[in-house]
């Protein structure tokens, strides 16, 4: 308790500079981590321009950097890798161009990928239905089930990409192939299409058509089943060495940590003169080994994904992963710590207000390190909740999540703060208990019919440390009716016990209060006593006793001292009466 009425540095000595210089550094590294993370990329259109004279063929005239916030922008994707990009108008350019370009591009990649990635259109029950009647000897079964039944499929060599041109004069671009008679339509090229790339619709059309082309040959060659079964047989292998690599790493960890009790207890003993250097070598590689674990458990993933084509950028992203977890958490850290410096500089400031009144100036030195503690774990529970949305958001495949599935992810939220709603009631009362001074760490309180003082104060529960040592922890939606016995001031009554057959009660009033009187003007208490202990009189009657109270007002938490010293000198004058009548 004296440690929460200590006073209050001022903030310009010398902690609060040193806190002020660790604010500046943090400052500075999140703003660095954060440049280095949110470092701008190149724009579609400048990509666009830069990619041109390597497409083939004569280089383009770069697009009018005035036009480029005129068009939306679409990417396409050949295994999971761009292509090309289409654009269409923007709201409100004032040109009707059909469908926006991201549906445009999905309706591309979806022609592209019948060239070379093969899909059965059925579900594994039509199929089996298919057999069955293929066995009845039922014809025309075949048709809808077969994987090429579009008549796509073929070796790389035997595609090719050409451009129709259509009757209104535009470009559309279509594959041969020698199962079809006629070319199967991929794209067409569009006016906005044009006037993004800065090239006639023709020149486009025809530098599409031979990366299209070439890199739809090479698509088809991945699909081979030689490539497949070499893909697969390098997955299967890499997987077999990333996991006898893990089994060593777990082994060597659990050495580690076996390890640490032992060289715990040599330290403590202090039997060998390397063993705390060598403690710290075994933790700090115990941690290393967790992290390799970990990183050995995204690289098979990485593997597995691999195994298929079409997921190299999907691998690559899952590598980089815990780079960048690791850059979001360093960039996140360093915001925890200047919101936190930034709190601390802020109450610092409210505790030590000169405009405060004297008398709750040490209250507000009391709060100061409640408050300072709940917001600092409100700011780390703040960016922790950040941090976790962030890292959600950065996975691949939950990043081009649809609408619907958002919304879903919405409802499991709220079915969520269903089941834990004691948690968020316990939460927002945590909130009220920091705007509402009822108690602050130091104080003696009751709570629900328990007594003790506030050893801490949570966001979702509040500690007490109870006279006998035990620790009662008290959620917070539970303090609605609390009793601060050390808020501002304190107060104690003092019974003592006078028998009824007293003959001179009057005389030991007197005694009483004069006890009372000398010991307000004891020098060693009188700091500690707000008012002069008052004598209250017969407050009730038994059988045997008269009742007598007195009252002391004391600084906060000096009740109790100050009603144990009063006790004892009533006892010592009482014993001192002619009649030995008085039992306090």
């Amino acid at each position: 308790m004296t440690r929460a009425l200590q006073p209050l540095r001022s903030p310009r000595q010398g902690p609060l500079v040193r806190r002020s210089l660790a604010l500046l550094m943090a400052l500075g590294l999140a703003l660095s981590i954060g440049l280095a993370v949110l470092q701008p990329h190149p724009t579609a259109a400048a990509t666009a321009a830069a990619e041109a004279p390597a497409l083939g063929g004569h280089g383009p005239a770069p697009a009018d950097p005035a036009s480029a916030g005129s068009f939306r922008l679409g990417t396409v994707r050949i295994l999971g890798v761009p292509v090309i990009t289409v654009a269409s108008s923007a709201v409100g350019s004032g040109s009707d161009s059909g469908p926006e370009a991201a549906e445009r591009a999905r309706v591309i990649e979806g022609n592209l990928s019948q060239l070379y990635e093969p899909s059965n259109p059925c579900t594994p029950g039509e199929r089996l239905g298919e057999a069955l009647l293929d066995h009845l000897s039922v014809e025309g079964t075949k048709a809808a089930c077969d994987p090429n039944h579009l008549g796509l499929q073929g070796p790389p060599e035997a595609l090719r990409v050409v451009v129709l041109r259509e009757p209104g004069g535009g470009q559309r671009l279509a594959a041969k192939v020698p199962g079809r008679a006629s070319p199967f339509p991929l794209l067409t090229v569009t006016e906005q299409d044009a006037a993004f790339n800065g090239l006639p619709a023709d020149a486009l059309a025809e530098r599409w058509r031979g990366l299209l082309e070439r890199r739809l040959r090479s698509a088809r060659g991945v699909f081979g089943e030689e490539q497949l079964d070499g893909r697969l047989r390098t997955a299967l292998v890499s997987l077999a060495a990333l996991a006898l690599l893990m089994v060593l790493a777990v082994a060597s960890w659990r050495f580690s940590q076996r390890s640490l009790p032992r060289l715990q207890r040599r330290v403590a003993e202090g039997s060998g003169r390397f063993d705390r250097l060598l403690l710290q070598l075994t933790h700090t590689v115990s941690r290393l080994l967790t992290a390799l674990v970990l990183l050995l458990g995204v690289a098979m993933g990485a593997v597995l994904l691999l195994a298929w084509p079409g997921q190299i950028p999907a691998a690559i992203d899952v590598l980089l992963q815990p780079v960048v977890v690791l850059m979001k958490a360093l960039a996140l850290a360093a915001v925890a710590v200047v919101a936190r410096g930034l709190v601390g500089l802020l109450l610092a400031q409210w505790a030590s207000h000169l405009a405060v009144n004297p008398d709750h100036r040490a209250r507000r030195r009391q709060r100061y390190l409640s408050l300072l503690r709940v917001l600092g774990r409100l700011v780390n529970l703040v960016c922790l909740l950040l941090f976790a949305i962030w890292t959600v958001l950065g996975i691949p495949v939950l990043r081009d999540l649809s609408s619907n599935a958002v919304l879903a992810s919405g409802a499991v939220l709220g079915a969520l703060a269903l089941v834990f709603q004691g948690l968020l009631r316990d939460f927002v009362a945590g909130l009220v208990l920091l705007l509402d001074d009822r108690y602050a760490i130091g104080d003696v309180v009751e709570i629900g019919g328990r007594s003790g003082e506030v050893v801490d104060v949570g966001v979702l529960s509040t500690e007490l440390r109870c006279a006998d040592q035990r620790v009662v922890v008290v959620p917070n939606s539970h303090c609605e009716q609390v009793v601060n016995h050390t808020k501002l001031r304190s107060g104690a009554e003092v019974t003592v016990l006078l028998s009824r057959s007293l003959t001179d009660l009057a005389g030991a009033m007197a005694l009483i209060a004069e006890e009372l009187a000398a010991f307000g003007a004891d020098p060693r208490w009188a700091p500690k006593l707000l008012e002069p202990p008052r004598l209250l009189g017969i407050d009730a009657m038994t059988e045997d006793d008269l009742q007598v109270k007195a009252l002391l007002i004391t600084e906060a938490g000096q009740q109790g001292p100050a009603r144990r010293e009063l006790l004892g000198r009533l006892v010592q004058r009482l014993q001192g009466w002619p009649q030995q009548q008085g039992k306090p």
